[in-house]
Protein backbone atom coordinates (compact mmCIF):
# COMPACT_ATOMS: atom_id res chain seq x y z
CA UNK A 1 0.00 0.00 0.00
CA UNK A 2 2.61 2.46 0.70
CA UNK A 3 4.28 1.58 -2.52
CA UNK A 4 1.02 2.82 -4.14
CA UNK A 5 1.19 5.73 -2.46
CA UNK A 6 4.24 6.44 -3.30
CA UNK A 7 3.92 6.09 -6.93
CA UNK A 8 0.34 7.66 -7.21
CA UNK A 9 1.85 11.18 -8.81
CA UNK A 10 3.90 9.54 -10.90
CA UNK A 11 0.69 7.53 -12.08
CA UNK A 12 -1.65 10.65 -11.99
CA UNK A 13 1.06 12.43 -14.19
CA UNK A 14 0.11 10.09 -17.04
CA UNK A 15 -3.53 10.32 -16.39
CA UNK A 16 -4.00 14.22 -17.43
CA UNK A 17 -2.44 17.35 -17.90
CA UNK A 18 0.10 18.15 -15.64
CA UNK A 19 -0.77 20.78 -13.23
CA UNK A 20 -4.16 19.49 -12.81
CA UNK A 21 -2.67 16.56 -12.08
CA UNK A 22 0.37 16.28 -9.92
CA UNK A 23 0.14 19.32 -8.06
CA UNK A 24 -3.25 18.94 -6.72
CA UNK A 25 -1.57 15.57 -4.92
CA UNK A 26 0.34 17.61 -2.44
CA UNK A 27 -2.20 20.03 -1.20
CA UNK A 28 -1.88 23.91 -3.79
CA UNK A 29 -0.63 23.48 -6.87
CA UNK A 30 3.50 23.82 -7.42
CA UNK A 31 4.25 27.33 -8.51
CA UNK A 32 6.78 25.16 -11.60
CA UNK A 33 7.00 21.56 -12.18
CA UNK A 34 8.78 20.12 -14.46
CA UNK A 35 9.41 16.78 -16.15
CA UNK A 36 12.26 14.71 -18.02
CA UNK A 37 12.96 10.98 -18.94
CA UNK A 38 15.45 9.01 -17.05
CA UNK A 39 17.52 8.10 -19.50
CA UNK A 40 20.85 5.77 -19.61
CA UNK A 41 24.03 6.33 -21.70
CA UNK A 42 22.30 4.28 -24.84
CA UNK A 43 18.97 6.42 -24.64
CA UNK A 44 16.78 3.54 -22.78
CA UNK A 45 14.06 5.50 -20.84
CA UNK A 46 14.60 4.06 -17.07
CA UNK A 47 12.35 6.13 -15.89
CA UNK A 48 10.62 9.57 -14.91
CA UNK A 49 11.82 12.39 -12.69
CA UNK A 50 9.88 15.70 -11.86
CA UNK A 51 10.75 18.66 -10.07
CA UNK A 52 7.74 20.52 -8.78
CA UNK A 53 8.17 24.33 -7.05
CA UNK A 54 6.31 24.49 -3.41
CA UNK A 55 6.29 27.13 -1.10
CA UNK A 56 8.44 24.82 1.02
CA UNK A 57 11.08 23.92 -1.03
CA UNK A 58 11.53 21.28 -4.51
CA UNK A 59 9.69 18.54 -4.47
CA UNK A 60 11.49 15.61 -6.72
CA UNK A 61 9.56 12.84 -7.70
CA UNK A 62 11.66 10.15 -9.35
CA UNK A 63 10.25 6.77 -10.51
CA UNK A 64 12.59 3.56 -12.10
CA UNK A 65 11.76 0.65 -13.91
CA UNK A 66 13.68 -2.46 -14.96
CA UNK A 67 17.00 -2.06 -12.95
CA UNK A 68 18.67 -4.93 -10.65
CA UNK A 69 17.07 -4.44 -6.99
CA UNK A 70 19.10 -2.62 -4.35
CA UNK A 71 19.63 1.09 -3.36
CA UNK A 72 20.81 3.78 -6.16
CA UNK A 73 22.48 7.23 -5.05
CA UNK A 74 20.51 10.11 -6.61
CA UNK A 75 21.61 13.61 -7.21
CA UNK A 76 20.36 16.70 -8.24
CA UNK A 77 23.90 17.65 -10.47
CA UNK A 78 24.39 21.64 -11.85
CA UNK A 79 24.26 21.44 -15.02
CA UNK A 80 21.77 20.40 -17.43
CA UNK A 81 23.25 17.87 -19.96
CA UNK A 82 23.22 14.42 -20.04
CA UNK A 83 25.87 13.04 -22.67
CA UNK A 84 26.76 9.58 -21.80
CA UNK A 85 28.74 7.04 -21.73
CA UNK A 86 29.98 8.55 -18.13
CA UNK A 87 27.12 12.11 -18.13
CA UNK A 88 30.13 14.56 -16.78
CA UNK A 89 28.71 16.82 -18.59
CA UNK A 90 25.94 17.26 -15.82
CA UNK A 91 28.73 18.50 -13.78
CA UNK A 92 28.87 18.54 -10.34
CA UNK A 93 25.67 18.41 -7.42
CA UNK A 94 24.29 21.09 -6.92
CA UNK A 95 26.18 23.31 -4.38
CA UNK A 96 25.68 27.02 -4.40
CA UNK A 97 27.07 27.11 -0.99
CA UNK A 98 29.83 25.52 -1.25
CA UNK A 99 29.73 22.71 1.24
CA UNK A 100 31.02 19.28 1.40
CA UNK A 101 28.21 16.07 0.56
CA UNK A 102 26.48 14.19 2.48
CA UNK A 103 23.16 14.68 4.65
CA UNK A 104 25.68 12.63 7.59
CA UNK A 105 28.34 14.80 7.04
CA UNK A 106 29.29 17.31 9.49
CA UNK A 107 30.71 20.13 6.69
CA UNK A 108 28.01 18.50 4.41
CA UNK A 109 25.23 18.83 2.95
CA UNK A 110 24.55 19.62 -0.70
CA UNK A 111 21.74 20.98 -1.67
CA UNK A 112 22.01 18.50 -4.52
CA UNK A 113 21.78 15.50 -2.29
CA UNK A 114 18.99 13.57 -2.29
CA UNK A 115 18.06 9.98 -0.14
CA UNK A 116 18.93 6.91 -2.23
CA UNK A 117 16.11 5.22 -4.23
CA UNK A 118 15.42 1.64 -3.17
CA UNK A 119 14.65 -0.93 -5.61
CA UNK A 120 12.75 -3.70 -5.62
CA UNK A 121 12.87 -7.69 -6.63
CA UNK A 122 10.32 -6.74 -9.68
CA UNK A 123 12.93 -3.63 -10.47
CA UNK A 124 10.55 -0.78 -9.61
CA UNK A 125 12.00 2.05 -7.34
CA UNK A 126 9.91 5.35 -6.75
CA UNK A 127 11.56 8.56 -4.46
CA UNK A 128 9.19 11.41 -3.18
CA UNK A 129 11.48 13.79 -1.29
CA UNK A 130 10.89 17.64 -0.65
CA UNK A 131 14.58 19.08 -0.31
CA UNK A 132 13.46 22.54 2.04
CA UNK A 133 14.66 25.90 0.94
CA UNK A 134 15.67 24.87 -2.57
CA UNK A 135 14.41 27.14 -5.03
CA UNK A 136 13.55 26.03 -9.35
CA UNK A 137 13.62 29.37 -10.56
CA UNK A 138 13.45 32.51 -8.50
CA UNK A 139 15.60 33.20 -5.12
CA UNK A 140 19.36 33.67 -4.40
CA UNK A 141 20.30 30.29 -5.86
CA UNK A 142 17.78 28.49 -8.09
CA UNK A 143 18.74 25.16 -9.37
CA UNK A 144 17.42 26.11 -13.56
CA UNK A 145 19.91 29.06 -13.85
CA UNK A 146 21.27 29.19 -17.12
CA UNK A 147 22.66 26.16 -18.12
CA UNK A 148 19.71 24.31 -16.42
CA UNK A 149 20.02 20.75 -14.01
CA UNK A 150 20.48 17.50 -14.01
CA UNK A 151 19.15 14.27 -11.91
CA UNK A 152 21.47 11.47 -11.96
CA UNK A 153 21.21 8.22 -10.89
CA UNK A 154 23.97 6.83 -9.70
CA UNK A 155 25.46 2.58 -9.52
CA UNK A 156 25.76 2.21 -5.57
CA UNK A 157 24.16 3.35 -2.66
CA UNK A 158 25.30 6.85 -1.38
CA UNK A 159 27.19 6.55 1.84
CA UNK A 160 25.52 10.07 2.79
CA UNK A 161 29.11 11.34 3.84
CA UNK A 162 32.06 10.91 1.51
CA UNK A 163 32.85 13.96 -0.23
CA UNK A 164 32.24 14.92 -3.21
CA UNK A 165 29.58 12.19 -4.26
CA UNK A 166 29.39 9.79 -1.29
CA UNK A 167 30.91 6.76 -3.02
CA UNK A 168 27.44 6.25 -5.69
CA UNK A 169 29.86 5.04 -8.18
CA UNK A 170 29.60 5.92 -11.90
CA UNK A 171 26.69 7.81 -13.15
CA UNK A 172 24.76 5.59 -15.28
CA UNK A 173 21.17 7.52 -15.90
CA UNK A 174 20.30 10.89 -16.58
CA UNK A 175 17.31 13.70 -16.59
CA UNK A 176 17.96 16.54 -18.24
CA UNK A 177 15.61 20.02 -16.74
CA UNK A 178 15.46 23.62 -18.24
CA UNK A 179 13.87 26.59 -16.91
CA UNK A 180 10.67 26.83 -19.22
Amino acid sequence: MRRLLLLLPVLLAACGPKAESLGRVGGAPPSLMLSAKLLSADGNALGDAELLQREQGTQVIVAVKGLPPGEYGLHIHAVGRCLGPDFASAGPHFNPAGRQHGRDNPMGSHAGDLPNIAVDAKGVGTLNHIVPGLRLADGAAPVLDGDGAAIVLHGKPDDYRSDPAGNAGPRFACAEFRAP
